[in-house]
Order: C-alpha cells, then structure tokens, then sequence
C-alpha cells in the first residue's frame, strides 16, 4: 500500500496582489510555514507559473521547481480549469465565460476554443517537463443548460452533446498520452462530467482512454445527495487527483439542492473550510489508502464564512492528522505459521 502524499494546497482562491501571494517565492515560502508540503499551480495565473514559458524550456521548469525545493515545497500538479471549462461552452455562457480568455479571442467562441485546447496542450507538455503524472482541469459543458429541462429534451440532444465533447476532447487525451500525463476532470455541477454517470458516458464516447480520469472532490458530490465514499468503491481506478474540500447539505421546507439563488451562506448547500462541514474524512483518507491511491492530498479552500487566512492554518494540521501512514506488514504477522501444506490439509481433514 502507499501513504496518500500532503498535505498541499491549491492556491487559485489564495492569489492576490499583495504579498505574500503574489509571487511564487513568496506563496512557498508562505504555505511551507503552514505546514504544507506541496501546491498546486492554477496555470493561467501569471503571479507563479509562465505556461508558455515552462513548456518550452527545461530551464524554465527547474528554476520553477527549484525555487518551490528552497522552500521544501513540490509541485503538485498543474490546474487548467480555466481553459479546460473554455473547450466546450454551451452559448448562453459566452459571455461570461470570455473573461476567462485574452480579449483578443472575445466574441470568438471558435477561436476562444482554439485558445483553450492549446493551452491544456501546453500544459500537458508543461507537466511532463516538472515530472508530474497528473493534471486537474473541467470537461467544459454544452448539454448542461439542460440538466433539468422543461420542455422535455429533444431525443438525442444528450446523446449529441456527449458525442461532440468526446471529439473535442480525443487529441488531447491523445497528447497526454504522448506526455505521459493523466487528466484529471473535476467532477463538478456545472460541467458535463459531473457525477459519475456522466463520466462513464464521456468515457464511452473516448473508448475509455487511459488517460481519461478524474479529480475526486467530495463536496461536491455531497451537494448533489451522491455516496461520496460509494463512489470511491466504484472508481478508485480513475481517481488520479483528490481535493479536500468540505461541505455541508441542510435542505428544508424553503429550499434544497438548487439553492433558490441564494447567496452562498443563505443555502442549504454551501461549503466549508475543511472540517467544519459534514464530510467523513478520516473515512475518505482510509478508503483511498485501501484502493493504493498514491496521489496527493490537496486542500481547496472555499467557505463562505471562516476567513482563508484560518482555513489554510487548519487544512493543513487537518489532512496531516488525516492521512495514514500505510502499514508495512500485517498486524498479526506475529503469529504467522509459515506454509505447510501437509498441515493445511490436515487441518481440513483431508489427511
């Protein structure tokens, strides 16, 4: 068995322009003091990481990783979520969605794309230049305006969506085969992929692609009423990232799983700084040891009431706390009798 590695930390929720988070000396330095070991990047962000840059020079990824190393600090992984949401954007979240693109591909939905793909591409090379085997990102969504539909879909509007998600996303998958690189969806309302049937059904239409996996984050899986802890048992063997989010669901006779448009803190669905909500943790970080996730364990700080500053304090005491060192020999090796088969036998009453 292997020990989940962490506690880390995703610093997208972090980054300001003030220091210490707004360089990445500074952000290592920072989280290194907390107690973390690692840090994932969020790749558009250009305060820690130079995409371009690191994908195309070896250089440029060592100093990235040798200035994190002063620090005791190892890059995680690399996120494009960002550009991973911008592969596949339903038009009625054109708008919206351009800011996370350079204006000059606003109002360009087809370039906008070409923009995103490259960038995962590049960071798919980006990821392999650092030595990581995994990247987190979203599928993007065209079929989620119809998630919950009124009137009924059209037959075969799902079917088309999915089919169309799955050619847009082949190359690349086809890429980070050639990296050597694992992606890692986000499984999250608001894509496509976000629970597992919808992920087995990408799957389908990639011809369960090796390098199709997930990032497994229990909040929001909780948010939706699935077993978190099930779905470990169902795809422990997709399961290439892990953030450690919490949430609490508290629906009542006003409102429930869709939030009624409430703010964050007003709906019966909202997240917390970690172990604060109603997560079992201690049970996630036994079943991923189980199943010999090797991964890391990523904090990703949302809660709309605790300040980020105490959340980062505590997420990383609490996921060291949680994590299991993995036994190296069973407890009752001690009365271990070796093999003796005339025994066994006898034991049986076959002799």
């Amino acid at each position: 068995m292997k020990t989940l590695k962490g506690p880390a930390i995703f610093v997208a929720q972090f980054a300001d322009d003030l220091a210490p988070f707004n360089s990445w000396p500074s952000i290592c330095k920072w989280a290194a003091h907390l107690g973390y070991k690692g840090i994932q990047i969020p790749s558009w962000d250009a305060r820690f990481i130079n995409l371009e840059k690191v994908a195309a020079s070896q250089d440029a990824a060592d100093e990235l990783k040798g200035v994190a190393a002063e620090y005791g600090i190892a890059i995680t992984e690399l996120s494009t979520h960002l550009q991973g949401q911008l592969v596949a954007v339903h038009p009625a979240f054109d708008s919206q969605f351009d800011a996370f693109a350079p204006a000059e591909v606003h109002g360009n939905s087809k370039a906008r794309t070409a923009w995103a793909v490259n960038q995962v591409k590049l960071a798919g090379i980006a990821s392999q230049r650092l030595g990581l085997t995994a990247h987190p990102t979203f599928s993007g969504a065209l079929a989620w305006p119809y998630f919950y539909p009124w009137p009924q879909r059209s037959e075969g509007l799902v079917e088309e969506a999915f089919k169309e998600l799955g050619q847009r996303w082949m190359p690349i998958l086809n890429h980070f085969e050639d990296c050597g690189v694992d992606l890692a969806y986000e499984i999250h309302p608001g894509e496509d992929l976000h629970d597992g049937a919808t992920f087995e059904r990408f799957l389908d239409e990639v011809g369960s692609h090796n390098r199709a996996n997930m990032l497994y984050d229990p909040s929001h899986l909780v948010l939706q009423g699935v077993d978190y802890l099930g779905y470990i048992d169902l795809y422990h063997e997709r399961i290439k990232a892990f953030h450690v989010k919490d949430a609490e669901f508290n629906p009542d006779a006003r409102t429930g799983a869709y939030g009624g448009y409430l703010p964050w803190i007003e709906r019966a669905g909202r997240f917390r700084s970690v172990g604060d909500g109603q997560i079992d943790f201690p049970a996630i970080f036994a079943k991923l040891a189980q199943y010999d996730y090797g991964g890391w364990s990523v904090l990703e700080w949302e809660c709309c009431l605790k300040d980020s500053a105490f959340g980062a304090r505590e997420g990383a005491e609490r996921i060291a706390n949680w994590i299991i060192p993995v036994a190296s020999r069973a407890f009752d090796d001690f009365a271990a009798t070796g093999v003796d088969t005339k025994a066994n036998r006898k034991a049986l009453g076959l002799e």
